[in-house]
């Protein structure tokens, strides 16, 4: 089974809007224009089985909304995470919410959320997510939305990492997006219950990506695209090309995910 750990789609409602304003900042033409029927289509073009759905919340006052939509989405081709406001004051309440509707984890996003990733406010949002058992994605390293400000930069979430070693975390983009020298460096080989997922990862060198996923252990590694914003097809043509072992591309494309989601193929 192949399963792409970082999907974005959205409610009907807004997709378009949403996906038009971040292409128009970001610069890249988009795969979808994030509704689930384009994204679906998506999946069956690149030979991708599930999809993990990852919403952001970028205000607190959207945890509710987000939440039970992502809850409507949750089956068949897509295995939906929640989203939080980690600085909501009903962040706590909210993640409770997310374990019981049987979504399959977090996704925080430090840059659109607005706080360093390694913030000391957030430790009690962590505790939980830990408490529950609950698989945490972050956005890593470089995003168009603060190109002057790097929210989880490797020196940072190597921190969070250290103060929660039971907490299930993914590092999007490889660890870090653009700081893949400082991931080899700082974060590959870390023995928290760490992961890296592959999306938006098609400008690092296959060389050292080798070296990241060599390090790290392929074990950690997750097949991820970031659609609508990179192609699955093409990251997983990435990762079968790697001068690693057929067992280790089979174990990132799909088993690793399985694995960390308690989920059977």
């Amino acid at each position: 089974m192949v399963i792409d750990f970082h999907v974005h789609a959205f409610n009907p409602k807004i997709a378009e809007k949403a996906v038009g304003k971040l292409a128009e900042i970001a610069k890249i033409p988009p795969y979808t224009y994030g509704l689930v029927e384009q994204t679906i289509k998506r999946f069956d073009e690149w030979g991708v089985d599930k999809g993990v759905l990852l919403p952001v919340a970028t205000k607190p006052s959207q945890h509710r909304v987000i939440n039970d939509w992502a809850v409507q989405q949750n089956g068949g081709r897509f295995i939906s995470f929640g989203g939080v406001h980690p600085l909501g004051e009903d962040a706590i309440d909210e993640l409770t919410n997310i374990k019981n509707a049987g979504l399959h984890g977090v996704k925080l996003h430090p840059d659109y959320q607005g706080y360093m990733v390694d913030d000391k406010r957030l430790e009690p949002v962590y505790d939980e997510i830990e408490r529950l058992g609950l698989p945490v994605v972050f956005h890593a390293g470089f995003d168009c939305i603060s190109p002057d400000l790097i929210h989880c930069p490797p020196e940072r979430s190597v921190k969070v990492c250290n103060n929660h070693k039971k907490m299930k975390i993914v590092l999007a983009h490889l660890g870090g997006n653009q700081m893949w020298q400082e991931v080899y460096d700082i974060l590959a080989g870390n023995d928290a219950e760490l992961y890296f997922d592959t999306s938006f990862s098609m400008d690092c060198p296959n060389e050292l990506m080798e070296k990241i996923i060599n390090k790290h252990g392929a074990d950690r590694i997750l097949f991820a695209s970031d659609c609508p914003w990179e192609s699955g097809a093409k990251i997983k043509e990435k990762i079968l090309s790697l001068k690693i072992s057929d067992d280790k591309k089979e174990d990132i494309l799909g088993n690793n995910a399985l694995r960390l989601l308690g989920m059977k193929a």
